[in-house]
Formats: structure tokens, C-alpha cells, sequence
């Protein structure tokens, strides 16, 4: 049993990694954005124009690395989910594997967020400056965020957080458990099979819905919509289960005030 409890530090280590990831993915695409917007460099008209943005080579080059971060992280986010991956990683790894892959995930993206550069002086696609729209637009896409963030956590929980973290399967397997998958129905097998993205739409909220859609933002979210187009594939079986787990996770939250009101 001591081998096995070894492995409770190493999940719970990547799940806080994740965790803490996560509130950085936070502010970085909406906090930022919303409260801070771009950073300035002589106001409106110092930033180029699209021809001229093409000719600056420091715009060009800003782009081109916050290009390779993405890359970077999409590249390690798809290949350590191909099936020969897996099994590498499972085979030397073991129960850890799921915890390695979002470890691995989780340090990509902090790649992304602590080494992004923007681009102040390129120029934007819109922006909500003169009134009322500078008042009422950035309002309008704060409501959104926190609705958008809401879904998305949802969502995880539906998805069961602890399974998708690592946690559950290390937990699982130091009780004897087995593997928490052999458990699933078919249609959560199913799901699981062909749906890697499961806040797809909420995602892309977050990532178009704000006041200042400058040239990273723009790569930014052009690239994910990308990304996430062809990693989304819900279907009406996978909808109909969706909404009967949500229905049934409900129903448990509600037990314990049914029993306080009796």
C-alpha cells in the first residue's frame, strides 16, 4: 500500500498545478482584456494600419512567437492524447497517466500566458471607444464572461472534475478500484471517445466577446476556434446523455434540502 500512497502527492501536486493554471487562463483571456484592455502606445493613432502592420517587423515578430506558443501548446495537447501516447505513458507512468497529461498541459499553457506578447501599436479589428458603446459594451461583455465561466465550470462537474484532473483515477486504484472508465456506461464511453472539448461554445465566448479585439487577441482567438472546431463533436446521443447526467447531479444537490424542509 506505501507505493500506492506515493501516488497520492504526485495527482494532488498536478491537480493544484491545474487548478492554479486555470485561474491564470482566468485572467488572462478575460480580466485583462475586460478591465485593462491593451496596453497603449500613443493612443489610436499610433497604432498601423493592416498594410502597414504587415511591414513592421516588430509586430510581425511579436506575432510569429505568440504563434509558436500556441502551436506549442496545441501540438502537446493533441499528441499526448494519441492513443500511442497513452499507452506509452501508462506503460511507464501507470495510474499517473491522466495526471502527467494534464500536468504536461497545465505547463504549456503557462508557456503561453507568462510569455505572450502583445502587440499595442498593430491595429484592431474593433473597439469600443467613443460613447455610449464605450460604457455599455465592456458591461455587456463582463456579463457574458461570468455566464460563459459559470457554463464552463458546470460543465466540468457534469463531466465528473475529478476524473478529467487525475485524481479519481489514483484514488480509484489505491483502493483497488480498478479503472474509474470500466465503471462508465456506454454512452459516457461513447462520449468520451470522440469529445475532448465539452465547453466548446462557452470557450469561444470568452475568447471573442471583448471590447478590444487587437491583432494577438485576434491570433489568439482565431487559432482556438480553429482548434476547437475540429476537436468539438457532440451529437444528439451525446446531448440526450449530457442532459440526463445534469438532471441527476441536480437531483443529489437537492436531496439534502428536500430532508431540511421535511
Amino acid at each position: 500500500m506505501a507505493p500506492a500512497l506515493l501516488l497520492v502527492p504526485a495527482a494532488l501536486a498536478s491537480f493544484i498545478l491545474a487548478f492554479g493554471t486555470g485561474v491564470e487562463f482566468v485572467r488572462f483571456t478575460s480580466l485583462r482584456p475586460l478591465l485593462g484592455g491593451i496596453p497603449e502606445s500613443g493612443g489610436p493613432d499610433a497604432r498601423h494600419g493592416w498594410l502597414a502592420a504587415l511591414q513592421d517587423r516588430n509586430i510581425l515578430a511579436s506575432l510569429a512567437w505568440d504563434l509558436c506558443l500556441l502551436l506549442l501548446f496545441v501540438v502537446q495537447h493533441s499528441f499526448m492524447a494519441t492513443e500511442a501516447v497513452k499507452a506509452w505513458t501508462s506503460r511507464y507512468f501507470g495510474v499517473l497517466q491522466r495526471s502527467l497529461y494534464v500536468a504536461c498541459t497545465a505547463l504549456a499553457l503557462q508557456l503561453v500566458m507568462r510569455y505572450w506578447e502583445t502587440t499595442p501599436r498593430g491595429p484592431v479589428l474593433w473597439e469600443a471607444r467613443a460613447e455610449p458603446w464605450a460604457t455599455w459594451v465592456p458591461l455587456l461583455c463582463f456579463v457574458l464572461h461570468v455566464v460563459s465561466w459559470l457554463l464552463i465550470f458546470s460543465i466540468l462537474l457534469v463531466f465528473d472534475y475529478a476524473e478529467l484532473m487525475g485524481l479519481k483515477q489514483v484514488y480509484y486504484h489505491v483502493l483497488g478500484l480498478g479503472e474509474p472508465l470500466s465503471l462508465k456506461s456506454p454512452r459516457a464511453l461513447r462520449l468520451f471517445s470522440h469529445l475532448r472539448h465539452p465547453v466548446c461554445v462557452e470557450l469561444l465566448t470568452v475568447l471573442w466577446v471583448v471590447p478590444t479585439l487587437g491583432t494577438d487577441r485576434l491570433l489568439l482567438a482565431l487559432l482556438f476556434t480553429l482548434y476547437l472546431g475540429l476537436a468539438h463533436g457532440l451529437d444528439q446521443q451525446d446531448l440526450r446523455y449530457l442532459r440526463s447526467q445534469l438532471q441527476r447531479k441536480l437531483q443529489l444537490l437537492s436531496r439534502p434540502q428536500d430532508g431540511g424542509a421535511e
